[in-house]
């Protein structure tokens, strides 16, 4: 226990798990409301065809990564307000041509390695500092705007028509949680990687309304079970040398199971 507080690559991992898991947290308990693990899904295996891009360029795949999901998360959006295609058919055709966009360009650049390895599954032990820096920067542009729109985002996951008639920008906040939802997901990579992603965005929020039917305590809630999972999971899995991401989502996965059983009495009204 004491090597968490002497080893530089245990701090960096404690810190990003700290960071990311908050951000999921505080998101998950939105995606739920509204329905979206869905795109949770699709957004973050499109990531994938970003961060083949940027082995392919040689550049950080991070903020190929951003760019490619933005963009993903945007036309999803676009697609099924502007065409005929329903957002579960928008979001399956994009994350196909995403994931497929990817693989060709992992062959073209021949990245077969580790790193494509640790961005598929997550690496956190491996996190540098510049990485935690980077999540540090999301995670204080993403909390300022879900703050700074707190009450327009609760008002459109409970009733988006009613949202729309009392004058809330609703098809603006859909993009920028869209956008949001993206941001989150390419830092997440780091701590879970991107077959995993999706579990932060979804297991903490139904945790959370398992717990409580206020939203606001909904949201602390969620944000407290994915720290708290995140830090647990990534000591368990130091501890016994599991993969530290997938360790993670078994105990958020645990925890759901067993608060499952306390539905009928939340003790966070």
């Amino acid at each position: 226990m004491i090597d968490l507080f002497t080893l530089g690559f245990l701090q960096r991992a404690l810190a990003a798990a700290v960071l990311v898991s908050l951000l999921c947290g505080m998101l998950s308990t939105f995606v739920v409301l509204r329905r979206m693990a869905f795109i949770g899904v699709g957004i973050s295996h499109s990531a994938f065809g970003g961060v083949a891009l940027g082995f392919l360029l040689g550049v950080d795949p991070l903020w190929t990564g951003i760019a490619f999901a933005l963009g993903v998360a945007l036309l999803i959006e676009w697609a099924q307000t502007h065409t005929r295609v329903a957002e579960d058919t928008a979001i399956g055709i994009f994350f196909a041509a995403s994931m497929a966009l990817g693989l060709v360009f992992l062959h073209l650049s021949q990245a077969y390695n580790v790193d494509v390895f640790g961005f598929l599954f997550g690496n956190i032990l491996a996190i540098g500092a510049r990485q935690v820096w980077q999540i540090l920067g999301v995670t204080a542009g993403v909390l300022a705007v879900i703050l700074a729109f707190f009450k327009e985002l609760v008002f459109l996951s409970f009733d988006e028509e009613m949202a729309w008639v009392s004058g809330v920008p609703v098809k603006a906040l859909r993009y920028l949680f869209l956008v949001l939802m993206a941001l989150v997901v390419i830092v997440t990579i780091y701590l879970v990687g991107i077959i995993l992603v999706s579990a932060l965005l979804v297991i903490p929020g139904a945790i959370a309304q398992n717990l409580s039917r206020r939203l606001k305590n909904m949201v602390w809630v969620s944000a407290g079970v994915a720290m708290g999972s995140a830090v647990g999971g990534l000591i368990f899995s130091y501890g016994i040398d599991l993969p530290s991401g997938a360790t993670i989502v078994l105990v958020l996965a645990v925890l759901y199971l067993g608060t499952s059983l306390l539905r009928p009495w939340p003790p966070f009204r």
